[in-house]
């Protein structure tokens, strides 16, 4: 289930959101169905089509994360965290709670 207003796109902090949600689902269904796909029934075109859709999904997610800590002013941990969840299946999924947070005040300024 998708949380309520993470696909939106009308600030940096929202489409850092949505990418981080994007992304993690991109990663899980890389993992977890096109590489089963690629490697138990044969079918490699899985890995590929999963894959650039992961892969431009990733370097969005690494610019809007740098766009965010240099409109917000965050600090290098805010990055750190959210690239080193990134490489963690499901981990992406947990930022969204300071994400959301983020976002709001976002709109409140």
């Amino acid at each position: 289930m998708i949380p309520p207003g993470v696909l939106r796109f009308d600030r940096t902090t929202a489409q850092l959101r949505a990418v981080t949600f994007l992304e993690g689902i991109s990663y899980v269904l890389l993992l977890f169905v096109a590489m089963p796909l690629k490697y138990w029934a044969g079918y490699p075109i899985a890995v590929r089509i999963t894959g650039l859709a992961h892969g431009a999904l990733f370097v969005s997610l690494a610019y809007l994360t740098w766009a965010t800590m240099q409109e917000r002013k965050k600090p290098l941990g805010f990055g750190v965290r959210i690239g080193v969840a990134a490489l963690i299946p499901f981990a992406t999924f947990f930022l969204d709670r300071e994400l959301a947070e983020e976002d709001e005040a976002a709109r409140r300024e």
